[in-house]
């Protein structure tokens, strides 16, 4: 570990070879804990190159970790009489959580791992002495995934990347070199890889900042490049004609939305729902409010949400002042009169935020407690996973007599409630007490527990006194124009 400033990471007091591994690791988070950043300008940049060659080789080694925890659970499984199939299910759920990453993400790793450790042995020397970072033998690992075991060998003995292949050489480079290897390979199945990519595609939403949203669509080329081609005629033609002072890239997102959903305003008979504190909206307060599924909004944005103008930055007050005057009559966008909201009182602990308790003695989840889950929990309750909620689940299974109720209910996304069920899994509400939010513990089969509380709504603290109990509103905005059946409730 030369370029440390003298300290080395292993030295005299390292455990000897049969010590406890946990000992081997504290030792080495210790050693890292120590160091202190150099003085000269050298010394630091050896520092980071040798720190970046660590989290190398600490990547390879969880590769290690993780594929001979694979087998340790088989073996167990197969010792149990779990047929060969359904062996291993559940291990990626548990290196994610020992990761600190979502199932997702944990997936992702446990698949990287098996192929660096079984099929790419050159790519994993690499990733042991920094030659390779983890995210670029992911890319090799992606680039190979339908070669088969030997053809993917065969390439990875080709580019040997700890031989110095992939120096000074950025993504793009090593993604090229890989699908040109699997080509030569087995051109056949590369392509037939290709033409089976067109039935992948899909379109998603995760947030961006500043109350944003990225909408992505994976497509094929030629259909991507001709979505595209239109949208941009469309924006040339408004901005060369019409003198259209919007950029080319907001006529381009604003002609995707009206295309898609048959209106200006984009939102057509669906439901947008907010949680704010009662000073958020009321009184003007400052505090956040909360949009299930995208997360913190600020309290001016919500509020003009609520009163059917998300677009502008200005108070609803404000708005209305500036269009008060008859030369401004005409500046009210067409629909902001087509929103219906409606506003559903929650009360909260005091201080913490936690739900009130309620209950049903049905089998499945009532809407109304259902919506009370989704408000209380926002996404994925599983440690880690922020996917949307898909199913609510009881935490003590109902056939192990547990009630439909809101202390015994969570929202979970649809891998995380389906992991949760394999052998070995339990879960079991906490000690939630009058003025803490609710929790509950899941307990993996090697013994591990991880604990689950659900996310503080906005206005948890007011002001730092915990004595204050908090109503919150639940609005739901609807567009009118398409539900002209819904009306106000009493």
């Amino acid at each position: 570990m030369d370029g440390i400033q003298g300290t080395q990471l292993i030295g005299e007091g390292a455990p000897v070879s049969g010590a406890a591994p946990d000992g081997c690791v504290r030792a080495l988070i210790d050693a890292v804990s120590s160091l202190r950043p150099g003085t000269d300008s050298a010394g630091l940049i050896d520092q980071l190159r040798v720190l970046e060659d660590l989290k190398s080789a600490v990547a390879g080694l969880q590769a290690r970790i993780a594929v001979a925890f694979d087998a340790v659970q088989r073996s167990a499984d197969a010792a149990a009489g779990v047929p060969a199939e359904e062996r291993g299910r559940g291990v990626a759920a548990q290196v994610a959580l020992a990761r600190r990453e979502s199932p997702a993400r944990g997936s992702r790793l446990h698949g990287l791992a098996k192929a660096l450790v079984t099929e790419m042995p050159h790519t994993l020397a690499a990733l042991d002495t920094g030659q390779l970072n983890e995210w670029r033998a992911t890319l090799l690992v992606k680039e190979t995934a339908c070669l088969s075991a030997e053809d993917r060998c065969a390439v990875d003995e080709e580019l040997a990347a700890d031989t110095g292949t992939f120096d000074g050489a950025g993504d793009k480079a090593i993604i090229s070199a890989a699908r040109a290897a699997a080509y030569r390979r087995d051109p056949r199945t590369v392509t037939q890889r290709a033409s089976h990519a067109a039935t992948e595609r899909h379109v998603s939403l995760r947030p961006a900042p500043d109350t944003m949203t990225y909408l992505t669509a994976l497509l094929p080329v030629a259909q991507g490049v001709a979505v595209h081609a239109a949208l941009t005629r469309h924006a040339d033609t408004l901005r060369n004609d019409g003198g259209d002072a919007r950029s080319r890239g907001q006529i381009m997102a604003d002609a995707l939305v009206e295309r898609t959903t048959g209106t200006p305003a984009g939102i057509a008979g669906v439901e947008v729902q907010v949680v704010m504190t009662d000073r958020t909206l009321f009184q003007g307060d400052s505090e956040p409010a909360r949009l299930p599924g995208y997360g913190i909004v600020p309290a001016a944005w919500a509020r003009n949400l609520l009163a059917g103008n998300p677009g502008s930055s200005e108070e609803p007050g404000q708005a209305g002042q500036r269009r008060a005057g008859p030369d401004q009559a005409e500046q009210r966008q067409p629909g902001d009169r087509d929103f219906k909201v409606w506003l559903r009182r929650l009360f909260t602990a005091p201080g913490t935020g936690d739900l009130l308790a309620a209950d049903s003695r049905s089998r499945l989840f009532p809407p109304g407690l259902r919506r009370f889950i989704q408000v209380r929990d926002d996404t994925c309750r599983t440690p880690y996973c922020d996917a949307p909620i898909r199913h609510f689940d009881h935490i003590l299974p109902w056939y192990q007599g547990g009630i439909t109720s809101l202390d015994n209910g969570a929202g979970l996304c649809e891998a995380c409630n389906y992991t949760k069920e394999l052998a070995g899994w339990t879960a079991q509400t906490g000690a939630t007490r009058p003025g803490t939010r609710h929790m509950f513990e899941i307990r993996t089969p090697t013994g591990h527990s991880y604990r689950s509380t659900a996310p503080p709504l906005p206005g948890a603290h007011v002001n730092g006194d915990p004595s204050v109990l908090a109503a919150h509103y639940f609005g739901d905005v609807f567009h009118r124009r398409h539900r002209p059946e819904l009306r106000q409730p009493a």
